[in-house]
């Protein structure tokens, strides 16, 4: 029932966040997507580990991380200045653009793998984390309805760091502090772990 609940409240926050997100033109998107290039690639893959992969991201996704840098929701100074000058309707030409780009692929390292895989396809079960998978799904495609982003082919060490944001505080824009409460939970051996298994899996999105 705690379950039922938990996911019933983040699909009304979903829904309530929704309506709030303009229709974007991936066309007009592209126009606009000269600056987010120098950062992000003209194909979406990052020009360095520390920046996201954006290709093949959830629209949505996007443009709610665009808000919330606007907003002040998320924190990051590179990125507010970038976003200030946007309106609703550049963010989501932008995420158009962006989401309809062939997903990112990537090569895990054997290092610390199977401390990852089991991180995210079972938890951690003495520290009462569920599996990742639960949320971003087996082959980490994510959860557009729910707005769980898709992490295959992510850069390790950009997931890495974000949950580390997540469990410092630093990072404040989940829905219901759910990856702050998780990450806070995790060791940095688990996080590198978790983030360099996240790195290989492959979607087909």
């Amino acid at each position: 029932m705690k379950k039922w609940t938990l996911c019933a409240a983040l699909l009304c926050a979903w829904l309530g966040n929704s309506a709030a997100l303009a229709a974007g033109d991936a066309a007009a998107g592209k126009a606009k997507a000269a600056v987010c290039a120098a950062c992000h690639g003209a194909d979406g893959k990052a020009i360095q580990p520390a920046f996201p992969n954006l290709a093949g991201q959830h629209a949505a996704y996007i443009e709610k991380q665009l808000q919330d840098y606007k907003s002040g929701a998320r924190v990051n100074a590179l990125m507010v200045g970038q976003v200030a000058a946007l309106s609703d309707q550049d963010m989501a030409d932008l995420a158009a653009h962006f989401s309809s780009l062939a997903s990112i692929q990537s090569v895990a390292s054997e290092e610390n793998l199977a401390l990852g895989e089991s991180i995210y396809r079972g938890g951690i079960t003495n520290a009462g984390i569920a599996a990742c998978s639960a949320c971003h799904g087996p082959t980490g495609v994510g959860n557009p309805q729910a707005n769980f982003p898709v992490l295959a082919g992510q850069n390790t060490q950009y997931i890495a760091d974000q949950l580390r944001l997540f469990r410092s505080g630093e990072r404040a824009n989940d829905a219901n502090e759910m990856m702050r409460g998780i990450a806070h939970r995790m060791t940095d051996k688990e996080i590198d772990a978790v983030a360099n298994y996240i790195s290989g899996l492959y979607s087909a999105k």
